[in-house]
């Protein structure tokens, strides 16, 4: 990807003079001409019109793969400019038309201080999303906007630093000049519009699949996978790794009679290892009509046979339902359990988030273990490494400590959409060789 990373190729000529300017000087790690160019809220993420080329992938992109060509100068000259562009409110995940994020770039081109700059900014960006706008999903396409804000210039009588007052205007003069500026303004956003296309970054291959759009979809059992009727991978056998060392961290040794409780059964890879381990209780939530079906079959190894089992009258069962409301009648029954593992289809960040902030300490013991797959923002690494900066905050918050075991994902077989083991499945969830394995316990 060398030559595309030229300046001539990224900066194209058609791409606006004002923006070109900013490019160029982010390029060359100019902060103090970047940061004069920069008057106005949005500036600091414009875009070249056919690369997508923001400044901030620019600065990053400038420094190449490491050399000995590098001095401290010049990587401290572009550190001070990636930081100028996120002072003024760089967005962290645009992409550019190759599908790459700042963040991307700096990865790929191994700058590691450049992306942890993004991955603090991108940490930043969704912490305060969560605050204001409740917890967005993270996505990877550069969706999120800065929202413009107006600020006022100087006291209502009197300019700044002791300038004279504006001289009044009627309102009927007023009226008049707003008219004609807006007459104006519209006539340069049409001609801007024509000079300058905006460009369309790569889309997804689907949309996120809403919780409720999943609910009343048809899905399909193969031998390697589960997929709904859009073709979306509900769950797949390569996870079975990820799986067995799930159930190694939260049952250390695989001592018999724990109290497990699972939520999502898909296609039973985590609740047949649990099973293994002969719990005295096990517990599973499931709110997908066909999935239940699918357990209650002959074939299923969690049946009414599985249930009549159990070594005490309700220790084996499905609870058929959404976890949000069979959570609470776990609650008010008073179970608890010593190891809790949570892999829900559908929904977003903020409903894991709810769970363990709301319910995992009403039903996890004090001793217990909870785990969760982690699959957020796992389509590119700058988001998988935002997201786990994310949840460790919220789940400190909810006052459980996280260890991170880092597991190898063998990407032969899942290196390219739509072959090998995505072969019949839209969209390819999982992109990175290393899975980094949560295991939750209370602080203290």
């Amino acid at each position: 990807m060398a030559d595309q990373d030229s300046i001539s190729t990224r900066i194209s000529p058609n791409c606006p003079p004002e923006t070109q300017r900013l490019l160029t000087a982010a390029w060359a790690h100019d902060a103090l001409t970047v940061r004069k160019l920069i008057d106005e809220p949005g500036k600091a993420s414009c875009q070249d019109p056919q690369t997508g080329e923001t400044p901030l992938h620019a600065a990053i992109r400038a420094c190449g793969l490491p050399s000995e060509d590098d001095t401290p100068e010049d990587l401290e000259a572009a550190r001070k400019t990636v930081y100028e562009l996120f002072l003024w409110g760089a967005i962290w995940n645009d992409v550019d038309n190759h599908n790459e994020t700042p963040g991307c770039v700096a990865h790929r081109l191994k700058r590691p201080e450049l992306y942890g700059l993004c991955v603090d900014a991108g940490t930043r960006a969704e912490l305060l999303f969560g605050v204001l706008d409740g917890y967005e999903e993270l996505g990877s396409e550069g969706e999120y906007e800065d929202e413009e804000m107006e600020l006022g210039n100087g006291d209502a009588t009197g300019g700044e630093d002791g300038d004279e007052a504006p001289q009044l205007v009627s309102v009927e003069e007023n009226s008049q000049n707003d008219t004609a500026e807006a007459a104006e303004g519209e006539e340069k956003e049409k001609e801007k519009e024509k000079q300058e296309p905006t460009i369309q970054p790569p889309k997804p291959a689907d949309p996120d699949v809403k919780s409720e759009t999943y609910l009343r979809s048809k899905l399909t059992y193969t031998d390697g996978k589960l997929v709904d009727d859009a073709g979306n991978g509900v769950m797949m056998a390569w996870e079975t790794e990820i799986m067995r060392q799930s159930v190694d961290a939260l049952l250390p040794g695989k001592e018999p009679e724990k109290r497990v409780l699972n939520i999502g059964f898909g296609m039973g890879i985590i609740d047949t290892m649990f099973a293994a381990t002969k719990p005295s209780k096990h517990h599973i939530i499931e709110a997908h009509s066909e999935v239940l079906q699918h357990i209650s079959s002959p074939a299923s190894k969690f049946g009414a046979s599985w249930e009549s089992a159990a070594p005490a009258p309700g220790a084996y069962k499905v609870y058929q339902g959404k976890w949000q409301e069979v959570c609470l009648q776990l609650l008010e029954e008073g179970q608890v359990y010593d190891a809790i593992y949570f892999d829900t289809f559908g929904e977003d960040y903020s409903q894991l988030r709810k769970f363990f902030a709301e319910f995992i300490p009403g039903l996890l013991d004090s001793d217990g273990k909870f785990g969760f797959f982690n699959g957020l923002g796992a389509d590119r690494q700058v988001c998988y490494d935002v997201y786990t900066k994310v949840s460790e905050m919220h789940l400190a918050d909810a006052g459980l400590d996280v260890e991170w075991k880092d597991v190898d994902v063998d990407m032969k077989a899942l290196a390219e959409a739509g072959k090998g083991e995505w072969e019949g499945v839209k969209r390819r969830y999982w992109t990175l060789d290393t899975y980094r394995l949560p295991v939750c316990t209370f602080l203290g």
